[in-house]
């Protein structure tokens, strides 16, 4: 079993704090009560309704009338994206609704960082159920997958409780899809959108295939047969293994100018998104019946021109040795579809939700500069499609039984990401023809194709019960207790080919060919070129990971005093997680074996909620938590990011991380949805996972360490409100006014002291001193200091307007480790400033809606560096432009 006994102590410290009360005025429980009903009897209230004398006897005042519903019955820390928010903010996905929560900020437009903490300490939910990623580097979700149209709301829980899953460092994010209607509907929109760095301006394309404008490959880019019957062998596909006659025929089986041949497009068009949504419910007697449907399809593109560095320390000086500017164009295409329904029989409500969101994006790349281990300027091109498909099945159910509330839930969601064809060509500049020319390695590493894929499956059951049992005619205790157990399956692999000079060298006539001429059917023969596979061996070219937990928890959440409510609760988990590396060609040796991680835990949980006053509470919180390294992190099997153009190799020798988590809150409601809320937090990490870049044998890669600790603490502050107009005048008046703003500071520090040890992958399983690779007091990687977000904004339900101002503040975050003696790879994300603005209008009797959207309007840029031992390295570096959206859309 895995305990902290200080953390142990300290939350049964905090219990008998909690629960002392409880004793202490149970003698007087009838008194006090009969006090707060006179005070409720005597005290003026313009807005309370007349009422009998007898029943105002019994009556008792219940505090937090302006606490919205989601919040009051919660007694964690949380933050509640509502319906209308996500129509105010004009998002269209939920990882850029969530950045303009408190504390809350995204990282590669994907993944959310909750109080400085990284992706891996935050998880993703879909209706309560756990979901699977189909990103490489992640296991966690990302969620510029889901639309906000099939979202109804949108649940960020900062403080942990034990119904959730032991793994949670920065917070728990609940996606709630659109349930039953309460109406029939039915709703067609469509959009554009143009960006001023992409829209109208040069880019990069391939051919591909016919039908990639709908984000499905029609087989040009299938693993051919003959390559297919040649892996099935057994055999490694090279000389030796194969005839000449064989080889040439491989060879010349794999596509080659529709996916080699990169080229420039002068104009890249308007991106457009096309959606229908309806719904409808029917009295079926006994019960309801509710159906929902969402179907939509977009089509965008996105260039970057910018420019990568890297760096090393020369004569005690930072200076950049590898030097390139790049252009890439990625086309995306999005599939959505959501089909709900739903049984209410008033006691028993039983929802079946489904769910298809699939994401293409191809993807042409091109990068000019000078490679310091080359000792020339080179010009790398690359050609790629990735298919992310995210489907989810999940049946619920609520039961009501008198006191008793029984819910269960069960889900299948698999994942898959399909990297057919990513093509690769490096040339080098020849000064005699002024150009550059293909001049291949022996190895044939300068040119490659590569299949790679992954299918990510999880299957989950819970069950929960709850008890109410009444304490007075205004208080009461809840006792609840659950199971829960998932299994999460990963598959991944990658097949590695490359064309090698059979006789090199090659005619200098040859080299200065295009691409789809130079690996034309008629250079691939025993004279010219020849293919090998240069898969990697001993499990680095693919492994099995599954991940099997099963929980169980017990809770009791109590009013113990009038307007104080306590809840506590401990949690069971058992967890093993495991990677396999699997050898891809049977005819070589097995790889060796990684160990596994395995644990038992006992995490208590602790919150304390004082409504004192009139529509104010203070909230308290400690608890235990987990984090789990990822399955690429401990999969030792290398992979090429195509976002940060790195390398990157797990660690099978990582360990679970343990977290310490202290919270405290004060709320103030002035009126619904309007509040100024206060906070403090504090984490102790134990063991958390970092991300280091190293230098080995000439190479550069990014892998993964357990650094020995580290501390997180920050404050927090929110405030919401609404106003009507203070201007006169026609076109004022009847507007109501928001204003809403939020800022997060927090401060962390990595603890590695003389005598810490760490475990990294290149002393293979055995200790290092931690000073060797972890900067004693350097931040934690993702932890921004500052986060800020405003919002001023007006709606006039008269003029059917409504238009609105965010922005969002990121300070500087630490992206990566660097390499020993340099200092580390910063992002700085800057002020995002958007404008949304919407109008609803009548055309013939119909209602239509318009919507308009500016973002990015201070054109920030994206900016990954080093700076320190007097030099500064562009690491990596991009213009965004700024984003116009528009849309239109009615129901019939």
């Amino acid at each position: 079993m895995k305990f902290n006994s200080l953390s142990l102590r300290a939350l049964l410290i905090a219990s008998t704090a909690i629960l002392a009360p409880a004793f202490a005025f149970a003698q007087t429980e009838t008194e006090a009560e009969t006090e707060t009903e006179t005070e409720a009897a005597e005290a003026p209230t313009e807005a309370a309704p007349a009422v009998d004398e007898d029943f105002r006897l019994n009556e008792v005042v219940v505090l937090g009338r302006y606490i919205p519903e989601v919040l009051r019955s919660t007694s964690e820390v949380a933050a509640y994206l509502a319906p209308e928010d996500l129509a105010r903010q004009g998002d269209s996905d939920a990882a850029n609704a969530l950045a303009r929560v408190t504390g809350l900020s995204i990282a590669e437009g994907r993944f959310v960082y909750v109080r400085g903490l990284g992706e891996r300490y935050s998880a993703a939910r879909l209706n309560g159920s756990p979901l699977p990623s189909p990103e490489p580097l992640q296991r966690v979700v990302p969620l510029d997958l889901f639309p906000t149209k099939i979202l109804e709301n949108v649940l960020v829980q900062k403080t942990y409780s034990v119904e959730f899953p032991g793994e949670f460092g920065g917070g728990i994010i609940d996606l709630r899809t659109l349930n039953v209607p309460a109406e029939p509907f039915l709703e067609v929109s469509v959009g554009g959108s143009y960006n001023t760095e992409t829209t109208g301006k040069d880019g990069l394309t391939y051919f591909g295939s016919d039908t990639d404008v709908i984000g499905f490959d029609d087989g040009t880019r299938k693993i051919p047969v003959a390559v297919r019957r040649a892996m099935s062998s057994g055999l490694r596909i090279q000389s030796g293994n194969f005839a000449d006659q064989d080889l040439q025929a491989i060879g010349q089986s794999f596509t080659n100018a529709e996916l080699n041949l990169i080229q420039t497009n002068d104009s890249i068009p308007l991106n457009g998104s096309y959606e229908v949504s309806g719904g409808t419910s029917f009295d079926l007697g006994g019960f309801d019946l509710g159906l929902i449907g969402v179907l939509g399809y977009s089509n965008g593109w996105r260039t970057k021109n910018g420019r990568l560095e890297v760096g090393e320390i020369n004569g005690g000086q930072l200076q950049a040795t590898s030097t390139f500017d790049y252009v890439s164009t990625d086309q995306n295409i999005g599939w959505d579809v959501l089909f709900g329904l739903g049984l209410d029989a008033g006691d028993d409500k039983i929802d079946w939700t489904n769910l298809y969101i699939r994401k293409t994006t191809k993807q042409a790349f091109v990068r000019e500069g000078f490679d310091d281990l080359a000792l020339r300027d080179v010009r790398d091109d690359r050609t790629a499609w990735y298919e992310r498909e995210l489907y989810s099945s999940q049946l619920n159910g609520r039961h009501f039984r008198g006191n008793w509330t029984f819910d269960w839930r069960t889900a299948l969601s698999q994942t898959k990401r399909d990297a057919p064809y990513e093509r690769a060509i490096r040339y080098v500049f020849d000064p005699l023809v002024n150009n550059y020319v293909y001049n291949p390695a022996g190895s044939g590493s300068n040119n490659s194709i590569s299949f790679s894929y992954i299918d990510d499956k999880i299957v989950s059951g819970a069950l929960d019960v709850k008890y109410t049992q009444p304490l007075s005619t205004a208080r009461d205790i809840e006792y609840s207790a659950g199971i829960e157990g998932y299994e999460n399956n990963r598959t991944a692999q990658t097949r590695v080919f490359g064309f090698i000079a059979a006789n090199p060298p090659l005619d200098f006539r040859l080299t200065q060919q295009r691409a789809d001429f130079l690996f034309a059917n008629f250079n691939i023969n025993p004279d010219v070129f020849e293919i090998r596979e240069t898969t990697g061996s001993a499990g680095a070219g693919a492994f099995d990971a599954d991940l099997n937990v099963f929980g169980a928890y017990a809770k009791v959440d109590a009013e113990v005093i009038p307007l104080v409510r306590a809840a506590l609760g401990v949690r069971y988990e058992n967890a093993a997680q495991s990677v396999t590396p699997l050898s891809l060609i049977s005819s070589e040796a097995d790889p060796a074996p990684v160990p596994g991680v395995k644990n038992n835990y006992l995490l208590p949980a602790a919150t304390l909620t004082w409504n004192f006053a009139e529509d104010q509470q203070l909230r308290l919180g400690a608890s235990q938590s987990i984090g789990r390294p990822q399955f690429r992190e401990l999969a030792p099997q290398q992979y090429f990011d195509p976002d940060s153009s790195r390398i990157f190799i797990g660690n099978p020798f990582l360990t679970d991380t343990e977290i310490l988590n202290l919270d405290a809150r004060y709320e103030l409601y002035f009126d619904r949805g309007q509040t100024v809320s206060a906070g403090v937090f504090y984490k102790d990490l134990e063991k958390p996972v970092e991300s280091v870049v190293v230098t080995q044998s000439a190479s550069v890669f990014q892998t993964y360490l357990n650094a020995p600790r580290a501390i997180l603490y920050g404050a927090e502050l929110e405030f919401k409100r609404v106003f009507d107009s203070p201007f006169s005048g026609a076109m004022m008046e009847n507007k109501e006014f928001l204003v809403q703003a939020n800022y997060t500071y927090s401060k962390s520090e990595v603890q590695a002291s003389t005598g810490d040890e760490v475990f990294p992958l290149q002393s293979n399983g055995q200790p290092r001193p931690a000073t060797d690779f972890v900067v004693d007091g350097s931040r934690l990687q993702g932890q921004s200091e500052h986060l800020a977000n405003f919002q001023l904004g007006w709606q006039d339900d008269n003029a059917r307007s409504q238009a609105t101002l965010l922005a969002t503040y990121a300070s500087e975050r630490t992206s990566a480790r660097a390499p020993a003696g340099q200092p580390d790879f910063v992002q700085d994300p800057g002020i995002n400033l958007d404008l949304v603005f919407k109008k609803g209008f009548d055309v013939r009797g119909r209602e239509f809606t318009f919507d308009f959207k500016a973002q990015n309007l201070l054109n920030e840029d994206f900016d990954e560096f080093q700076s320190g031992n007097d030099g500064f390295v562009q690491v990596n570096q991009y213009d965004l432009g700024t984003s116009v959206s528009f849309g239109l859309s009615t129901e019939f």
